[in-house]
């Protein structure tokens, strides 16, 4: 077994410190914790210098219908630059303060997100960008899954017009053209995302008591539809 760093043992142990009680879990022995809300992950990464030891801040959220086999920061935050590692006495306190932001970035991101409706305003609300495929990909599984029929269809077509040069890229437009033709069924939107939510916790070994398909229950409506706003 590798041997742990003086970086990563101070880092890892603010986390369990100021993380933890707040029911995030480390990912094995990584730098990397998670917020697990069922449908969509809070993610906080403590990077390490690229030479050196030391940590820095990254928070997210992923959006777990996407359906991947590894984590992807969906939003994301980087709050502080890497720190180098000179001794224990200089970075105990760099490791606390990274740890004691992270927990309240997270706080912040459970306000932000308590449902998909909240989830599916705040993608709304972003610009198209061009290369970035997936971000009107979600805000449009995510305005489906709510009702919301105009916005889905603006965000799938912004996602039909990018040229597919990577594989990967011709999948995500297959399943926007799937979520397009079901568009105005909500119970097919709403059984399409959770078995891809549950595909997605399961090829990512997410463990969790709680059941989370009854938070997509009753979002149509939220938003108007197309029709209601002609």
């Amino acid at each position: 077994m590798a041997s742990v760093s003086s970086a990563s043992r101070l880092v890892a142990a603010a986390a369990r410190a100021r993380l933890r009680p707040l029911g995030l879990r480390q990912r094995g022995r990584s730098r990397l914790w998670l917020d697990d809300h069922g449908w969509w992950l809070g993610l906080v990464e403590f990077p390490s210098p690229r030479w050196s030891e030391g940590g820095g801040l990254r928070v997210g959220a992923m959006w777990l219908w996407q359906d991947l086999d590894h984590f992807a920061f969906n939003v994301s935050e980087r709050l502080r630059g890497t720190a180098d590692y000179r001794d224990d006495e200089q970075f105990a306190p760099v490791a606390e303060d990274l740890a004691l932001l992270a927990r309240g970035r997270m706080e912040e991101f459970r306000r932000r997100f308590p449902d998909p409706g909240s989830a599916a305003e705040f993608m709304a609300a972003q610009p198209v960008r061009r290369g970035h495929l997936r971000e009107p990909w979600n805000a449009g599984v995510a305005a489906a899954l709510v009702g919301d029929t105009a916005v889905a269809r603006e965000r799938f077509a912004a996602v039909l017009e990018e040229d597919p040069i990577a594989p990967w890229m011709h999948g995500v437009q297959r399943t926007a053209r799937e979520v397009l033709g079901m568009v105005r069924d909500s119970g097919a939107v709403r059984s399409w995302v959770v078995d891809r939510v549950a595909s997605c916790r399961q090829r990512l070994s997410l463990v969790s008591s709680r059941p989370f398909e009854d938070v997509f229950d009753g979002q149509p409506g939220r938003h108007r539809s197309e029709d209601q706003r002609s």
